[in-house]
């Protein structure tokens, strides 16, 4: 989903859901992983979701709260090898490294969340099956493209090979359940309509989903 950000720079920028926003990220900053402002270094073991959280808002966070991109950490030679990032970006999905990742988030801080019980290996093992796949530019599941949170939902499987996390209905609308401008543009040069209430994934739910009990 990152790539949505970038197209939206030099357009207006969207505000709806900003104090909400704001107040979600700072809860999941507290709550919800080792967070790295950016310019700090990362560090991630193997598995570990990378979440990123945008300063400014646009149309991901709009819709769907703070988070607008997740990866996942990849060592090549083991724990301390080289970092990188699997991650549906708009090339497709790729291994990227984590100081080109940075480079692409450099106007967002990252959240490194651990996920309980999982199968590190076997996730990561079918993320690595997927690089290559073309991104998913109208988000919709069940084909051979892949949006960031679809690609994490697909491969992640806790320790007994059950998947980690659900789908949730997807939402490009605002409060007041509007589809915002950027979506019904976007869909709309597709010639497809908006998929409100489909079934999907986003980012923020991947890591509410993380999130300890209230």
């Amino acid at each position: 989903m990152r790539d949505a950000r970038r197209v939206m720079r030099g357009v207006r920028k969207v505000r709806t859901f900003l104090p909400q926003m704001l107040m979600l990220a700072l809860l999941l900053w507290r709550a919800t992983g080792t967070a790295f402002p950016h310019g700090e270094r990362i560090k991630a073991s193997e598995g570990a979701l990378l979440f990123v959280l945008p300063h400014e808002g646009n149309a991901i966070t709009a819709a769907t709260g703070a988070a607008d991109h997740v990866g996942i950490a990849h060592h090549i030679g083991g724990d301390q090898g080289l970092l990188y990032v699997i991650e549906a970006i708009g090339q497709g999905v790729s291994m990227t490294p984590i100081d080109s990742f940075l480079v692409h988030n450099s106007e967002a801080d990252i959240i490194v969340k651990e996920v309980p019980k999982l199968n590190v290996a076997r996730s990561v093992r079918n993320a690595l099956h997927y690089v290559g796949r073309p991104y998913d530019w109208n988000y919709t599941p069940g084909d051979s493209a892949l949006y960031c949170s679809e690609l994490v939902q697909l491969c992640y499987v806790d320790i007994d090979g059950h998947p980690v996390f659900g789908t949730t209905p997807m939402r490009f609308s605002d409060a007041e359940g509007c589809i915002l401008p950027y979506w019904a543009d976007h869909y709309g040069r597709q010639g497809i309509p908006v998929p409100e209430g489909a079934p999907g994934t986003n980012p923020t739910q991947l890591l509410l989903h993380l999130a300890p009990p209230q």
